[in-house]
């Protein structure tokens, strides 16, 4: 089959404005995406996984600490900074909203406390909307993805048995994005929207588009809460 320009996945939006307080106090000083694992900053496994797959329109939405983030425009070509004013303030729904205006090509969305083991993790040819998810076995109090028997997902919501695992990442045609980023900006227009996290837009739009899982094994993405899963992680990596 041949690729044309609308398979093509050139852009990516990396949410890094949080306070990252679960792993302080390391985060006072630092911003969680900057913490190392090894030599390398959480971040950069992203961007360098990004960029090896020729996704080389890189957007990072900071708020906390946000300076620190700067280097990373010489660092690596095609990384620009977008500032989050509401990162202090609401959920991360603020950072997609604050990204909106890029949200107009295919594009991957991840965050930025991943450590990326796998720098294949990424494609740059895409052909439906997509999660990539972790399967659990047993109860998990984690975001897990209810899909049916063509892992369409019909359902996304904390908490559940035997159901595959958020895992931070997903990928976006440019269609399903902008209805996405519509329905955004609808909900943090309304006085619960600071509380919402940007996956509940996606959860309450199902109905209109179509997302799919994407399985991957286990350890491809390490996604790192606190400072106990950094240490198990250094610890693996060393």
């Amino acid at each position: 089959m041949k690729v044309t320009s609308n398979d093509l996945i050139k852009r990516a939006v990396i949410m890094a404005a949080g306070l990252g307080s679960r792993m302080r106090p390391i985060t006072y000083s630092i911003p969680k995406p900057l913490v190392k694992v090894g030599t390398k900053p959480l971040i950069e496994t992203g961007i360098e996984a990004l960029l090896k797959a020729s996704v080389n329109e890189i957007f990072i939405v900071v708020g906390f600490l946000h300076e620190q983030f700067d280097y990373l425009i010489k660092k690596y070509p095609g990384v620009n900074i977008i500032f989050n004013p509401d990162y202090e303030t609401k959920n991360n729904i603020s950072s997609i909203y604050a990204a909106r205006e890029v949200l107009t090509e295919n594009c991957y969305i991840l965050e930025a406390d991943l450590f990326i083991s796998d720098d294949t993790i990424f494609s740059s040819v895409i052909d439906r909307s997509h999660y990539y998810g972790v399967f659990k076995s047993g109860y998990s109090n984690d975001w897990v993805f209810t899909a049916d028997s063509d892992g369409r997902i019909i359902k996304i919501g904390v908490g559940g048995t035997d159901l595959y695992n958020m895992v931070g990442i997903s990928a976006w045609l440019k269609a399903d994005i902008a209805l996405i980023s519509e329905k955004i900006a609808e909900m943090i227009s309304l006085p619960s929207g600071k509380d919402k996290y940007w996956d509940e837009a996606v959860n309450s739009s199902l109905d209109k588009i179509c997302v799919y899982l994407e399985p991957i094994l286990e350890g491809r993405v390490i996604e790192i809460d606190d400072i106990k899963e950094l240490e198990a992680v250094r610890n693996r990596y060393k």
